[in-house]
């Protein structure tokens, strides 16, 4: 069948996609999400089907971004459209929901159609609660890692040692790698930092980092940044690394599922060409991962994965009792790291788990004393002229100072109520109290600490300040904070928290950032 093209303009994510009338598609034998084979001079590309009864006029077709740059195509020309049979890799997926092993071939092949966009979201839905229901076994697991690599493109770096550090996430305030990257960088070593945006909390590593500086660089940039600076912290949705982690996300986030946690964060590892790496596993009852016991089977994974791959991995796990440092938030989280690379002002708990991690990537490396090697490289300031090095190679101001970084002009204080201890942050509360208020995208909202646990607070004293540029999110913030306490003063240990009297219904606060 020969259809006319009509130009979509629409970004399908990555996807094949063709819109096709509904009578056409019924002519040829297609439904909403089946396939067809479009051809135009010697170019071809399968399609996924979605079908409409009065956008498009019967002879014409629909088509995406991505098939219009695919088949270079221009508005009104004729293509031909034919039914296509479903990709074999479905076969595949169909097995895994039996709950079997799927071999390298096959994960290789279901990775090569997730990233040519041959699949639905339906069909790719299927295949990661298959892996949510019957968990990949550590073969499995070492496919999807090569094939994700395999897959995008990979760094190649005139580099002897090349180290790297993730964390799994969860933990609000969490500024620990605009640290760590200068400490390391500053001691000899190349780390590529590649960090994501954030998704479901405050502020991603990518979101801070942007606040001092251009994250969306290229491959090509990153390769030059690192030639002269030996380290950097890049936006990893722009590199095309693993692209197809990025489209596993987009199914798991409404799901409120993560079961690709160890090829997503082991692929992107391998394909900067890591030999040495950190995973921070933060551990406590409001993050991911809840006891010491679980932790530690995590990191056996890690561990194990990390020598299939031959990478040398070690873990960190790290209290995710409360929040890392005192602010939450892109703005106010990049002038809290440059304050402690200044050494204007110490955290003692930001300070502690960035130059553990960093001496554990130095010792890793061969380097011995790391820790303190770490500390010196932060006290002494060799660590704060690395990052502005950083920040001048990647096109940002390296003459920037904290009182530089705006923030929102909007405040809402919070005192307490009475006297007492700190006994408790809700930390996903605080997390959706700095969303509230326009965090992420608006880079100057979030929270900022006054108290943290086991702190004395008198009656009156500021527990935290909600930072907005917009007066409007702060009457959100209040409302919000209206429904229950975010923290909860008290005496000594007390044994009784809170007394519920009725039934709410509390909603699921997923995490999902990596």
């Amino acid at each position: 069948m020969k259809l006319k093209v009509r130009l979509t303009h629409l970004d399908a994510g990555g996807k094949l996609l063709v819109i096709m009338n509904a009578e056409d598609a019924e002519e040829l034998g297609v439904r909403s999400l089946s396939r067809v084979m479009l051809r135009k001079n010697g170019l071809e590309a399968i399609a996924i089907v979605n079908t409409t009864t009065r956008m498009f006029h019967r002879g014409s077709v629909g088509v995406c971004l991505e098939v219009q740059q695919r088949l270079q195509l221009c508005e009104g020309e004729m293509i031909d459209v034919e039914l296509s049979n479903p990709p074999n890799s479905l076969n595949h997926i169909k097995k895994r929901l039996k709950g079997r092993k799927l071999t390298h071939a096959e994960i290789k092949e279901i990775i090569r159609d997730v990233v040519n966009g041959l699949l639905s979201d339906v069909e790719l839905t299927s295949f990661v609660t298959s892996i949510q229901h019957f968990a990949l076994d550590m073969d499995e697991a070492t496919s999807l890692s090569i094939a994700m690599v395999e897959s995008g493109k990979t760094l190649q770096l005139d580099k002897k040692i090349i180290v790297d550090k993730h964390s799994i996430g969860g933990v609000p305030g969490d500024k620990t790698t605009l640290l760590v990257v200068p400490i390391v960088a500053s001691c000899g070593l190349t780390i590529p930092k590649c960090s994501s945006r954030a998704i479901t909390s405050a502020a991603g590593t990518a979101d801070r980092a942007e606040v001092y500086m251009p994250v969306n660089l290229s491959l090509e940039e990153m390769r030059r940044v690192l030639e002269k600076a030996d380290g950097c912290i890049v936006w990893g949705g722009a590199l095309h690394l693993a692209p197809a982690d990025d489209i596993f996300v987009n199914i798991e986030f409404p799901l409120s599922i993560d079961p690709l946690l160890l090829p997503s964060i082991m692929s992107k590892k391998k394909a900067v060409g890591s030999k040495f790496v950190v995973i921070d596993i933060p551990t406590g009852a409001e993050v991911k991962v809840k006891t010491m016991v679980e932790a530690q089977l995590l990191a056996q994974d890690f561990i194990e994965i990390g020598r299939r791959l031959e990478m040398n991995v070690q873990c960190a796990i790290t209290y995710g009792g409360q929040p890392v440092g005192h602010a939450i938030g892109p703005a106010l989280e990049a002038r809290e790291a440059l304050e402690n690379l200044t050494n204007m002002r110490l955290h003692r708990d930001l300070v502690d788990k960035a130059t553990d991690i960093a001496g554990m990537l130095l010792e890793m490396a061969g380097i011995q004393d790391g820790e303190a090697k770490a500390m010196y490289a932060l006290k002494s300031g060799r660590a704060e002229r690395k990052m502005r090095e950083i920040i001048a190679e990647q096109g940002g101001n390296p003459d920037i100072n904290p009182e530089d970084i705006p923030v929102g002009q909007y405040t809402l204080d919070i005192e307490a109520e009475h006297h007492g201890i700190l006994l408790w942050i809700d930390m996903p509360r605080l997390v959706e109290i700095a969303r509230l208020a326009g965090s992420p995208k608006d880079k100057g909202a979030g929270v900022l600490l006054h108290k943290k646990l086991g702190e004395k607070v008198s009656k009156g004293d500021k527990l935290f300040t909600v930072y907005s540029e917009k007066a409007g999110k702060l009457e959100s913030v209040y409302s919000s904070l209206k429904d229950s306490p975010i923290m909860l003063v008290g005496h000594s240990m007390e044994m009784t928290l809170s007394c519920v009297k009725d039934y709410k219904p509390q909603p699921d606060r997923f995490m999902l950032d990596r």
